[in-house]
């Protein structure tokens, strides 16, 4: 509701009048402004999550750098003559799968910080998990084994995605304290019927997905166990946490209208499992997964409109191109890229941008080159996962960077096959 003070949140409801008899004789309307109240809900989920990406960084980092250690040395053995030509291959695939693994690794960093209002969509529970157990590995030190156990991948569930991710590191980051360092972490997925009865509450019927993350800790002591979902609640000491994770989840599973149990018993361990409603699966997955096997296919001369502000990207993305079939030709700015469509819009076939530079950014100049010059396809790059979350690009393709040749040729192939298709 819209006032002179600003945006504010309200709570309407009609309270009954009674008369000395407790009969209702009529109803007083009431709103209650809820806006602080609000305001404290997104801090304290914010909060939460910088605890979390406080307890995650060390353990990326380490990662990343096992991964940065692989490329150097597959690249210090490309540099020997000598190198027999299986090895040379084998070198190729080490550089090209590791930076797969970097991409995602980046790509669930960011998401998992993006600040944002809780966004449900429906997603494959199965796949998320083994994507979380991949980054808390070197957050939970070598020493506690990770098991993932997947009843059924065919799991799928409407919720967001990050807060799904945050509960799952925060269970993980606690089953790690309860071991000491030491013991086994079980992530499991699995379909069930129903949700038992919790805390004084009715069991529920219905479809749902159960993810359980088992640990062979110390175990919760009874007296704690009615009280360890409560904000700031925390039996660690004082600078080892603030008692924020379990709440979180907490939060997560009722407002994805779920639910979370915990059994345990003491010194042998303890089980949070997670309950959130099943989901039919996405019918667009068969159509991703069936463009994703198409092969890299020629350019056959098409001529692109490189726009690329760092040089050596822009070396390789012309080469590549090159290579694809496609006559380019490099700028380094919009400026220069309206400057050459001012001389003579017909000189190039597709414009190929990234999103980040100096000036002008790369989804203005498509704007721009949309109003002026409707019939020429710009297909946008970035290595932003927020460009792709909060759908920045306006409309325009884009491939996220670091992409694949193949991937790369399908987008631009794409983009002006739909060109011929109209008429400029």
């Amino acid at each position: 509701m819209p006032l002179p003070i600003g945006e504010r949140d309200f709570e309407f409801g009609m309270r009954p009048v009674l008369d000395r008899h407790g009969k209702i004789t009529g109803a007083v309307p009431e709103l209650v402004d809820i806006t602080e109240r609000r305001r404290g809900e997104e801090a304290l989920r914010q909060s939460q999550k910088m605890e979390a990406i406080g307890q995650l960084t060390g353990g990326v980092a380490h990662d990343f750098n096992n991964l940065l250690t692989i490329i150097r040395s597959a690249t210090d053995f490309l540099r020997r003559r000598e190198l027999p030509e299986e090895r040379r291959r084998r070198y190729v695939d080490a550089i090209s799968d590791t930076v797969e693994r970097a991409s995602k690794l980046t790509a669930q960093l960011l998401a998992f910080a993006r600040r944002q209002p809780l966004k449900p969509q429906i997603f494959n529970v199965g796949s998320q998990v083994e994507g979380v157990a991949q980054l808390v590995r070197p957050l939970v030190g070598g020493r506690i084994e990770i098991v993932v156990e997947i009843d059924d991948a065919d799991c799928f569930t409407v919720a967001d995605i990050a807060q799904f991710e945050t509960a799952l590191i925060n269970l993980a980051i606690n089953a790690r304290d309860a071991m000491d360092g030491e013991g086994h972490l079980t992530i499991a997925v699995r379909k069930v019927q129903g949700i038992p009865s919790l805390r004084a509450q009715s069991a529920r019927g219905g479809d749902y997905v159960a993810i359980s993350v088992a640990d062979t800790g110390s175990g919760i002591a009874p007296e704690n166990i009615d009280a360890i979902f409560e904000p700031f609640f925390t039996t660690k000491e004082v600078g080892k946490g603030t008692g924020l994770g379990l709440s979180q989840a907490f939060g997560f599973a009722k407002q994805s209208e779920g639910d979370i149990e915990v059994a345990s018993t003491q010194g042998k361990g303890a089980t949070f499992t997670i309950y959130l409603p099943q989901a039919q699966s996405p019918a667009a997955g068969n159509e991703a997964a069936t463009l994703t096997s198409e092969a890299a296919t020629t350019g056959r001369g098409y001529r692109v409109l490189v726009v690329e502000d760092n040089d050596d990207v822009g070396q390789f993305s012309t080469e590549l191109l090159e290579d694809l079939g496609y006559v380019t030709r490099r700028v380094a700015n919009a400026t220069a890229a309206l400057a050459i469509l001012g001389e003579n819009e017909f000189a190039v076939d597709l414009v190929f941008s990234d999103v980040i530079m100096p000036g002008m950014n790369g989804v203005e100049l498509a704007g721009i080159i949309r109003e002026r010059y409707p019939g020429l396809p710009v297909v946008l790059t970035s290595g932003y996962s927020n460009v792709l979350a909060e759908n920045a690009h306006r409309g325009f393709e884009l491939i996220q960077k670091p992409y694949s040749v193949e991937s790369l040729s399908r987008i631009l192939r794409k983009a002006i096959t739909e060109k011929l298709s109209v008429a400029r």
